[in-house]
């Protein structure tokens, strides 16, 4: 259930690595429309704990070979990725977690100020600003894909294989029978089905309750926004946690902006005028050249956060329900690696290694894997 990135991928490993062909991805709406065509295309690997870590490069390593794999281009550019520090809480932090990701074998440095000049000239890191720059964590090996290329890749890969795209095909009710799924109803009539998985983002939790599972889940508004066509001037991904606010540069030239996420719940895919105008002006705190600069189009799309900011991807307390939900504003980039695990437990009915901690259990046990700190500032 689901055909964005998640359920493309799962779809593609399913057949690729298990040889199990009799899928059918459904989407409510068309493919790759909901999240992955509503997020800002970051991807990179340095998380603080072991098993985010593990998982999230798996997914930069499998990312590196896609394009070549999949027989697409996926514009896929590893351009860096800084996280600016602005405090010394911002430098403890930074320094933590890079120290973290080198004992887990993962490209990370710590840069003075200096030095963050020299990758992102266009940063203002003068000392006399609101919120001077005192350093940065940098992922040389991070940085953006084009989202659309990405599910289309997929997509075709899948169907290549034999796997079924069913668009405009909304779930509406699973059907359990002693404590397991047997099948789905749809508004194109009801399916039966030997194992269901989800792969739904911010509306997990209401797919979930239709087969009696409630999921720690809350879900909210994400916004973003692409600025009018400028020339290449803006040389990798800058994140900032203290001005709240992230900017690339696409390749066609437009800044992709995001910030934080609304502190309400809701399932509407739309801006805000208050919330662009602080991202814009936070922008404007880092990047003082783009003061003239036109917002071209703004958009939400809908995250789905665990209480710890880190995925439950593993088995449902029913039996052949399968769950991939909870990854906030992480999904886009762990795109490889989630379909590739999630497609090995669907197969095997038990957890990959990589997957094995992100488990529903864990908010029952404690086992919790907290990544507020370095799941991005929109947590």
């Amino acid at each position: 259930m689901g055909g964005g990135g998640h359920g493309l991928a799962t779809a593609y490993y399913l057949a690729k690595n298990h040889g199990v062909t009799d899928v059918a991805v459904l989407e409510r709406g068309w493919l790759g429309g909901g999240n992955m065509a509503r997020n800002t295309t970051i991807i990179r690997s340095n998380y603080l704990w072991d098993e985010s870590a593990s998982i999230y490069e798996w997914a930069l390593k499998l990312w590196e070979g896609l394009p070549e794999e999949l027989d697409y281009d996926l514009l896929f550019s590893q351009r860096g990725v800084l996280n600016l520090a602005h405090s010394l809480q911002d430098v403890r932090e930074g320094m933590r977690r890079v120290n973290a990701n080198r004992l887990n074998g993962i490209d990370a440095d710590w840069l003075e100020p200096r030095q963050v000049h020299e990758v992102c000239p266009i940063v203002d890191v003068s000392p006399d600003v609101r919120y001077p720059v005192l350093g940065a964590t940098y992922q040389p090996r991070g940085g953006i894909a084009k989202h659309d290329h990405v599910a289309w890749a997929y997509a075709r890969a899948a169907d290549a294989a034999g796997v079924d795209l069913v668009q405009r095909c909304e779930v509406t009710g699973i059907d359990v029978s002693d404590g397991m799924v047997t099948g789905l109803q749809t508004s194109l009539g009801p399916i039966r089905a030997g194992k269901v998985a989800l792969c739904a983002a911010g509306h997990s939790s209401v797919l979930a309750a239709m087969a009696g599972v409630r999921l720690p889940i809350q879900s909210h508004p994400l916004q973003a926004l692409v600025s009018e066509l400028l020339e290449p001037i803006h040389p990798c991904v800058v994140m900032s946690n203290a001005v709240h606010v992230y900017v690339s540069q696409a390749h066609k030239g437009e800044l992709v902006m995001g910030a934080g996420i609304d502190a309400y719940n809701s399932y509407g895919q739309r801006g805000s005028f208050h919330v662009i105008e602080r991202q814009v002006s936070a922008a404007l705190e880092l990047f003082p050249i783009f003061a003239t600069a036109h917002v071209l189009r703004t958009w939400a799309g809908i995250v789905d956060v665990c209480p710890d900011a880190s995925p439950i991807l593993g088995l449902a307390p029913i039996r052949n329900l399968y769950l991939n939900c909870g990854w906030g504003t992480g999904g886009f980039k762990a795109t490889p690696a989630s379909g590739w695990t999630y497609a090995h437990t669907i197969a095997h009915d038990s957890p990959h290694p990589l997957n094995a901690a992100f488990t529903l259990e864990r908010f029952t046990t404690g086992a919790l894997i907290d990544e507020h700190g370095a799941a991005a500032v929109a947590h």
